[in-house]
């Protein structure tokens, strides 16, 4: 008995615009360490273990397993470089609160608590 599976994205982009094996997806990146290329073994290492962002969240490129090799797109890259990108255009997340401040903040609710309800 076959299932048949709704394709993904990177799976319909494959089709339709050519997929990238990760040596051809490597060399869509300009070299970094020390002027070295990237190499198709970190390709995969984004695809198995991806990277972490600065939520704590895992981020994996997609890909798809075709005939013993992996494949990706050129929308699969763009997303993944997207989603790693912070926008600047966004209202900043605020600093934490020092261990002074939280106790300062706490005494004033505190007051304010008594004043309110007598407590």
């Amino acid at each position: 008995m076959v299932s048949i599976i709704e394709p993904c994205n990177v799976t319909k982009e494959i089709l339709t615009t050519g997929g990238l094996s990760l040596p051809q997806a490597a060399k869509r990146f300009p070299p970094y360490r020390q002027n070295r290329p990237v190499a198709p073994s970190t390709i995969f290492r984004w695809i198995r273990d991806g990277v972490v962002l600065p939520s704590g969240e895992r981020l994996h490129l997609e890909a798809v397993r075709h005939s013993g090799r992996w494949l990706t797109s050129e929308q699969a890259l763009a997303r993944f470089i997207s989603a790693q990108t912070p926008q600047l255009d966004v209202d900043p997340v605020p600093a934490p609160r020092s261990a002074s401040a939280r106790c300062k903040e706490a005494q004033r609710a505190g007051r304010e608590l008594e004043e309110r309800y007598g407590i």
